[in-house]
């Protein structure tokens, strides 16, 4: 899985693009990770090329869920495909996280 960050004034983008699984999730665990990330207001995640997530994937979101929330640092999921959010709404992920349609409602949330 490829992580692509794109950072703007107050927000920050990470691209997913592949599988996140135990494997991958490094990656992603490392950016999430990085201490200047709490600068940010926002933290967007673009699920838009993210064809997988396994539990191991999960659980790097829930392992930063508290930082951020800590920090006053919002982190939205948006452009999600459907057996994506299946997966999040299944484990009730979805009442914990904040999920969206689109790059506009992203911003706005």
């Amino acid at each position: 899985m490829k992580v692509t960050a794109q950072p703007s004034a107050d927000t920050l983008t990470l691209l997913l693009d592949g599988e996140l699984d135990a494997s991958s999730a490094i990656v992603l665990d490392t950016e999430l990770a990085k201490p200047d990330i709490l600068n940010f207001r926002k933290v967007l995640i673009d699920c838009a090329k993210l064809s997988y997530i396994s539990s191991a994937g999960l659980g790097v979101f829930i392992s930063h869920l508290q930082r951020f929330q800590d920090a006053n640092v919002k982190l939205v999921f948006f452009n999600m495909q459907e057996k994506v959010f299946n997966v999040f709404e299944i484990l009730g992920l979805d009442a914990l996280m904040t999920i969206v349609p689109s790059a506009t409602e992203a911003e706005a949330a």
